[in-house]
């Protein structure tokens, strides 16, 4: 449910099919949420610029503009804010790739709004969680590699390394809880607030991110290390090794 202690959270949904639209936004008001419309990709990104929304949901295969486009534009131009794709496309490959571009989140269609409102509230309130200020919290470092929860920010030798708040929960998860082994199902439910579904590769494709990211400016170190069928740990390595 939207958070009544502070003003209702602000959702954007992205989806040209009318009738989907007007069912998303009735139940996002009746949950206590406010919700935007746009019903093609370059409506959407404009009340994105325009009313910076608390999390978008995003249908991907739009006019005008396509989703896939839309949220890299997003990311480009530094929105980090939680992004839903909900889609009739269901192939491993599409999801795959919707979390590899930015998405936090892919539900396919036909969803129950009661799955899709609780994936909402469980994004706005790890969101919360993760924000500047929400809890103190020191910032942990390893080799060249600081992470700063007060601040949401890694840096690598002193850069910003440039993470999304998933890709940053996920890395901070893992360092707090360093040396331990953390499986996928714990990595998932702790990060994105709900049990993860059989088959479900997003830890995967966000520990991926985050080593590309790692790799591009540390290249000397390896930092997340793969637990074969169970789950991955922080382990600084050198690389190759």
């Amino acid at each position: 449910m939207a958070n009544s202690e502070t003003s209702p959270s602000r959702v954007l949904v992205i989806e040209d099919d009318e009738a989907i639209s007007e069912t998303i936004v009735f139940n996002l008001k009746q949950a206590g949420y406010r919700a935007l419309a746009a019903r093609d990709g370059l409506e959407g990104l404009r009340l994105l610029r325009r009313e910076h929304p608390d999390l978008i949901i995003l249908d991907l295969m739009l006019p005008g503009m396509d989703g896939w486009k839309l949220l890299e534009q997003a990311r480009e131009e530094g929105h980090d804010l939680p992004v839903i794709i909900v889609s009739a496309r269901t192939s491993e490959y599409d999801k795959v790739h919707g979390l590899s571009i930015g998405a936090d989140d892919y539900l396919t269609k036909p969803f129950s709004m009661k799955e899709l409102l609780a994936r909402v509230d469980a994004q706005l309130r790890r969101h919360r969680q993760l924000s500047p200020g929400a809890q103190k919290q020191e910032p942990v470092t390893a080799d060249g590699l600081t992470v700063d929860p007060e601040r949401k920010e890694a840096f690598a030798a002193g850069e910003p390394l440039g993470l999304t708040s998933k890709e940053f929960a996920v890395l901070h998860l893992l360092m707090r809880e360093a040396p331990a082994v953390i499986s996928r199902e714990d990595i998932y439910k702790s990060v994105w607030g709900y049990e993860m579904l059989h088959g479900d590769r997003s830890v995967d494709v966000f520990v991926r991110r985050i080593r590309k990211k790692l790799e591009a400016k540390l290249p000397a170190r390896s930092y997340l290390q793969t637990h074969y069928g169970f789950g991955y740990k922080f382990e600084v390595k050198e690389a190759g090794l």
